[in-house]
């Protein structure tokens, strides 16, 4: 009844909507209608859903769960598992396969002394979940197994002996039972506790009368398992071929990271469990956070090969926008968001590209106008000579949480808004507090809103909006002629160019002199963002040929076995290997890889394919030694696990992947 319900209130809003002469609110009410239609879609069915540990698996839309616990034969117990946890005495988690959808998920704990590897085949209803013992498991241990019912949806699920019993008001005929199979040690209501030195089983499925169908042994599961994972896995290694490892790390991390949180009900894809949970108001519920840039960049990656999922984050990240009308660096439950500052404006590129792999106009009409509003902010709040800076806006507090005061109005705010946060480009910027801004002429900032206003004017054009067209190409005209100041001819590069040095590239560092700030000239400061231009399409053929030649390839700066260095290597701050200081962050590849793309000569191609190869082989070094995708890496040695403010499983780092998926013609010509 309740899709009924949906569908007369649709068809009431569009007759109001034709009585008034709004085709274009029709077509906004026709693609909100199609996104709710999709977002109830994908939340079904058994997955790892819950942010809060990926050894329970939970049924939606009636939110029962299935709870893996392991306890050590010490007696210490342990419920919370989490990919990449650096926690003293926490699991480590070694990821397997995991399908977007949960028809297959492959997991191994080691804890205490146990090894367990942990898989699952799922089938609407149906769904089977084995633990088997795994070399050096230590003797004596525990698995754990319990049901639940999450966020207080309105389900009944309960353990007796080693049965399972799943009901829930939303269908009263709906009845799922399942089986428990391996040593008992002990039923509790709710929870078994059975040995980890021999396989489990559990087993679940619709009931056929008294019993769940389809599963009389363990032999009969471990072939239902089987065959997902072989359907699965084999597919997807005939599909991508010599690139299915980098295919494979770039769905597996964005695999595990999805999850359904139920206060904004929806599924999303954040950056990674742990800083959801960290992020969180209520970790009764799970918690999320989406930061900008991060999650369009994984809308991006989703739509290699799935559709849903990549619409899914570009939407709901674009949702996040502001009273003040920017997206925010980041958006979590509670309305908690960052309402002084933006980030990196690629959310029209996500967009534009997903548009060009599925082709449904509704998509961008589902988004457009916030997109819009976005690129007037920028052009209204972050303009100085005719060109870019970061900011931070103050505001009235919201939730009084720390971020809503850190940096607030101040140079940190506006690095925090690059993105870039502790970069060496913003050390000692001086910062007008009238106008909110760095004051500093951001070449990485200015390319990207250039290409922001060429590519939302192609939306605009494919919406019949004619008129938004015609303003975004002269706004994105006239700042792409203001760019051209800031190429130094000498050098062959674009430059930072500080505000209170209009006839100088030079940054240089605020210091005080007898009580009065002063700027003295100093070392160039850049980053992979000075080939952000590329992007924009302003340098010539000869120029872009010669900025990449004279600094990309140039091993003083950026060039060596791992690139890109967020910081050249000539510079005092790439000995720091602290985030944005001296490692390589894949976003900063991708986006240089994007602007290479704009342009089409044989010297150019080789540094495109060069470029290409060095990222997939980043990721690949960590990827296929330990199952982990990071954050950030070493530029010296290409690791990724050499220093702690790097998470081990943050699905950005797999853009090094993704790059050579799209270079070997994955990703736009769909092979």
């Amino acid at each position: 009844m309740k899709g009924k319900y949906i569908k007369f209130f649709f068809l009431l809003s569009v007759i109001f909507a034709v009585s008034c002469g709004q085709n274009a609110e029709i077509d906004k009410v026709a693609a909100q209608y199609n996104y709710e239609a999709m977002q109830r879609a994908v939340a079904q069915g058994w997955n790892t859903w819950d942010t809060r540990s990926v050894l329970r698996h939970v049924l939606l839309p009636c939110g029962a769960a299935i709870d893996i616990n392991l306890a050590s034969a010490d007696g210490k117990r342990e419920s919370r598992f989490f990919i990449g946890n650096r926690a003293e005495g926490s699991p480590r988690m070694r990821p397997g396969a995991h399908s977007y959808d949960g028809y297959y998920t492959d997991i191994t704990a080691e804890w205490n002394g146990l090894a367990l590897r942990v898989e699952s085949a799922a089938d609407s209803l149906k769904n089977v979940i084995i633990i088997t013992p795994q070399p050096g498991n230590a003797k004596g241990g525990k698995v754990i197994v319990s049901t639940q019912t999450l966020w207080e949806r309105a389900t009944w699920a309960e353990i007796k002996d080693n049965k399972i019993s799943i009901k829930t008001l939303m269908d009263s005929s709906l009845k799922i039972g399942g089986e428990i199979s391996g040593k008992i040690i002990e039923s509790k209501r709710n929870e078994m506790l059975l040995s980890a030195d021999e396989p489990i089983v559990i087993a679940c499925d619709k009931m056929q009368g008294e019993t769940p169908s389809g599963f009389a042994s363990a032999a009969a599961a471990r072939a239902f398992v089987d065959e997902h994972h072989n359907a699965f896995v084999n597919k997807n290694k005939q599909k991508y071929g010599a690139c299915y490892d980098e295919y494979n790390a770039m769905q597996n991390v964005l695999g595990w990271d999805n999850i359904y949180d139920p206060t904004i009900r929806r599924v999303i894809t954040p950056v990674s469990r742990i800083w959801n949970v960290g992020w969180s108001n209520n970790s009764d519920l799970g918690g999320f956070v989406l930061f900008c840039w991060d999650t369009y960049f994984a809308s991006m990656m989703l739509s290699t090969d799935n559709k849903e999922l990549a619409y899914a984050n570009a939407v709901e990240i674009t949702r996040g926008i502001t009273e003040q009308g920017f997206v925010p660096n980041f958006y979590t439950e509670s309305d908690y968001k960052s309402r002084d500052r933006s980030q990196p404006p690629v959310g029209t590129l996500a967009v534009w590209n997903i548009y060009q792999k599925y082709g449904e106009k509704w998509f961008l009409e589902l988004l457009y106008d916030d997109l819009l509003r976005w690129n007037r902010w920028w052009d209204g709040n972050r303009k100085t000579d005719g060109l870019l800076c970061w900011g931070s806006t103050p505001f009235e507090p919201v939730t009084y949480r720390w971020w809503e005061f850190d940096g607030v109005n101040a140079t940190e705010g506006g690095a925090l808004e690059s993105g870039l946060d502790n970069s060496q480009m913003y050390d000692d910027v001086p910062f007008d507090k009238e106008r909110h801004q760095q004051q500093l002429n951001d070449v990485g900032l200015s390319s990207l809103y250039i290409m922001d206003c060429h590519l939302l004017a192609k939306i605009a054009e494919e919406l019949g909006q004619r008129n938004d067209a015609v303003e975004l190409r002269n706004r994105g005209d006239e700042y792409a002629e203001n760019l051209k100041q800031l190429w130094d001819e000498a050098d062959d590069f674009y430059y930072n160019r500080l505000i209170a040095r209009k006839d100088s590239f030079s940054v240089g560092s605020a210091v005080k002199i007898e009580g009065k700030l002063t700027v003295t000239t100093a070392k160039k400061r850049i980053s992979p963002t000075n080939f952000y231009p590329l992007l924009a399409n302003v340098p010539t053929d000869e120029q872009a040929e010669a900025m990449l030649q004279k600094h990309l390839l140039n091993p003083e700066e950026f060039w060596g076995e791992w690139v890109i260095p967020a910081t050249p290597r000539n510079d005092p701050a790439f000995d720091d290997n602290s985030y944005w200081r001296g490692r390589i962050w894949a976003p900063l590849n991708f986006l240089v890889y994007m602007g290479i793309r704009n342009y089409d000569t044989p010297a150019i191609n080789e540094v495109r394919s060069q470029l290409s190869e060095k990222s997939r082989n980043l990721l690949l070094k960590s990827w296929l030694s330990d199952g982990y995708v990071f954050e950030n890496y070493n530029a010296t040695t290409g690791q990724g696990d050499d220093v702690r403010n790097s998470d081990k499983f943050y699905h950005w780092g797999a853009l090094l992947g993704f790059i050579n998926l799209i270079e070997n013609g994955y990703y736009y010509n769909d092979k």
